[in-house]
């Protein structure tokens, strides 16, 4: 039996293999969200499933010589998490040519980092901060401007972007990306100039993001081997916060099949520790019914496996469909008659058997994309057992939230009002980021519901800050939005995060719950998620997580019991140097260590006060202090 030493389990000898399980957690406080047994202490695996799960007298039968036996030391443990709208294809792809300034607390630290990782970065290569952060997180409550990039990084093009809403550059990445006073502003977006025309280092989404992704692609990018690698550290970056399943949510600059083609090799070959289901999204306007018909007619939604599945279309599905999220500029008008296209993509996927999401911000956009699915419900397409939802949805209206529900249709929601709900209150007021989304009244229709980040560029990866907003309704910088109507418990927005997700794939019967028969799918916690101060949610992590009943992540205690990785490729990758999400303290730890601290000094004080009276450099007795202010 390999294991970590523990008590209370004797292993059974017998035949080699027996039936025994592979894995046994024990002494843990399991969280099941099963209703039949919500409470459990230790699990049993067998080929990548729950095989047994109760108390050490349910699972004894299970424990054989081959067994590996983990004593969770009273933490708790939670379903793996399962983020419904997470950009995980692309993120890996890019993500060891990425500083994250994810989690970091100033600016000041942040362009520190900034300027180490110049000195390590090649010629030709680009330094790029490609989202997870916002200004508010920031001591400074500032962005950098481009003359501090340059100041940080003379030589080497820095690309930083903000959110959706704008990015900044040096000097060499203004040179790099080719921009001059000649340079036209692109469809939606534009480059700020300075007194004499020229690019000053400044892009700003007004509202199309278009120009920031397209100066992004502009640097170089991985060759396939290092693609692997990367995407590897990525996913083992999200298993770090127990996340065991996502739902990808496509995207721009996503395209099938070339760019998936990665997920699909480690797929093949038992290397992904995190279970994906896809969607497909037409990259280019004007061919999207085209598009779309060629892949109804080659794939079909659940092909795959339990790692890696088809899921759908979108979250475009036609781009004149589509509104944007940059809050720092109005909402955006969509063009007159967009509805004619758009009916044809849906009639073609519903027709053919296809589910599909939707990026919807604003409710003038949900109520226009509503209007086509009841034309269509007319001819009986709607509902039809078809897996359709609406993302985002920050604006929804009761009403439509009511044609939702009869239309049959579902809502991810993201914790994107996280990092950009400052400017949302600034522009639409207090009363209107209250409710954006308003994710109780969605849970009283009866809409399926799912949470996720929308990472890794407008939003962080990482799950804790979105549970932490959904149950507390603050930002990162810790605005209050949303009013107690409005909030979750702790436990419906597990739930949101788990369960939520596998609905939205289908696969309600395997994920989301710890039970016998279920996958093995589930996280040790760092602290407690149900019972530590809100505070203290976004600094939550996992020590150990599991996807189908393999170790994939391992820490403190457990640190080794993982599978290993290949070294991080380049080198130079800041990834290699800095890691991922910045961890800090939890605030409620902060006052504590410093007691800690202080006792610690106190001790040392006192034992250095024996060393030298046992050498006979001090009194046995030390002198008696007076204080006249206490004298009688």
């Amino acid at each position: 039996m390999t294991s970590m030493p523990v008590g209370g389990i004797t292993p059974v000898h017998g035949s080699p293999d027996g039936g025994y399980a592979d894995l046994v957690l024990r002494n843990g406080k399991i969280h099941t969200q099963d209703p039949a047994r919500a409470a459990a202490t230790a699990l049993a695996v067998r080929g990548g499933r729950i095989t047994a799960l109760g108390d050490d007298s349910d699972i004894a039968g299970s424990v054989g010589p081959g067994t590996r036996v983990v004593d969770a030391l009273g933490r708790r443990i939670v379903p793996g998490l399962n983020d419904s709208h997470l950009h995980v294809i692309r993120g890996g792809l890019n993500y060891v040519l990425e500083l994250r300034w994810d989690g970091v607390p100033s600016l000041r630290q942040a362009l520190a980092m900034l300027r180490e990782q110049a000195g390590r970065t090649p010629r030709g290569q680009w330094i790029r901060v490609v989202g997870g952060w916002t200004a508010d997180q920031f001591a400074e409550r500032r962005m950098p401007t481009p003359a501090e990039l340059t100041a940080a990084a003379p030589d080497t093009p820095v690309f930083v972007l903000h959110l959706y809403q704008s990015a900044i550059l040096n000097r060499a990445a203004v040179r790099a990306a080719g921009f001059t006073r000649d340079t036209p502003d692109p469809t939606g977006g534009q480059i700020v100039r300075d007194r004499e025309g020229h690019p000053n280092g400044l892009l700003l989404a007004a509202p199309s993001a278009l120009v920031l992704y397209s100066t992004l692609a502009k640097a170089p990018t991985l060759d396939e081997s290092d693609k692997k690698v990367s995407t590897r550290h990525f996913l083992r970056e999200l298993n770090r916060f127990g996340l065991t399943s996502a739902v990808d949510a496509a995207g721009g600059f996503q395209n099938f099949p070339e760019n998936y083609a990665t997920v699909t090799d480690l797929a093949r070959a038992g290397e992904l520790s995190v279970r994906i289901g896809y969607h497909l999204f037409p990259q280019t306007a004007g061919q999207e019914l085209a598009d779309l018909r060629r892949w109804t007619e080659t794939v079909r939604p659940g092909d795959g496996d339990a790692w890696l599945r088809l899921n759908g279309a979108g979250e475009n599905l036609t781009w004149a469909a589509a509104d944007f999220e940059n809050f720092s500029e109005p909402r955006p008008e969509l063009t007159d008659g967009y509805e004619g296209e758009f009916e044809q993509a849906v009639r073609l996927l519903t027709e053919q058997g296809w589910g599909f999401r939707l990026h919807a911000t604003y409710d003038e956009t949900i109520r226009r994309d509503l209007a086509v699915f009841e034309k269509l419900a007319a001819e009986g397409l709607f509902p039809a057992g078809r897996r359709w939802l609406f993302d985002h949805a920050e604006t929804v209206s009761p009403h439509s939230l009511e044609r939702i529900a009869a239309l049959g249709g579902g809502i991810s929601v993201q914790n994107r009002m996280s990092f950009q709900g400052r400017a949302f209150a600034e522009r639409y007021g207090a009363q209107a980021a209250a409710a954006a989304p308003p994710i109780a009244d969605m849970l009283r229709a009866g809409i399926p519901l799912a949470a996720g980040t929308d990472a890794t560029r407008v939003s962080s990866y990482n799950p804790w800050v979105a549970l932490h907003w959904l149950v507390t309704g603050r930002t990162v910088g810790n605005l209050p939005l949303r009013p107690a109507e409005q909030l979750v418990s702790r436990e419906q927005a597990l739930e949101l995060y788990t369960v939520g997700g596998a609905r939205l794939t289908g696969e309600e019967a395997d994920k989301g719950v710890l039970a016998e028969g279920r996958f093995a799918d589930f996280a040790v916690l760092s602290h407690d998620y149900l019972t530590v101060p809100a505070g203290d949610i976004p600094y939550i992590e996992s020590v150990l997580t599991v996807t189908g009943g393999r170790i994939v992540y391992a820490a403190d205690t457990y640190e080794g019991l993982d599978e290993a990785l290949p070294p991080v490729s380049p080198a130079w990758s800041p990834v290699a140097h800095y890691g991922g999400y910045q961890a800090a303290p939890a605030p409620s730890a902060t006052g504590a260590r410093q007691a800690d601290l202080l006792a610690e000094a106190a001790a040392e004080s006192e034992r250095h006060r024996q060393w030298r009276v046992a050498r006979g450099f001090a009194p046995e007795q030390p002198p008696q202090a007076f204080d006249p202010c206490f004298a009688l």
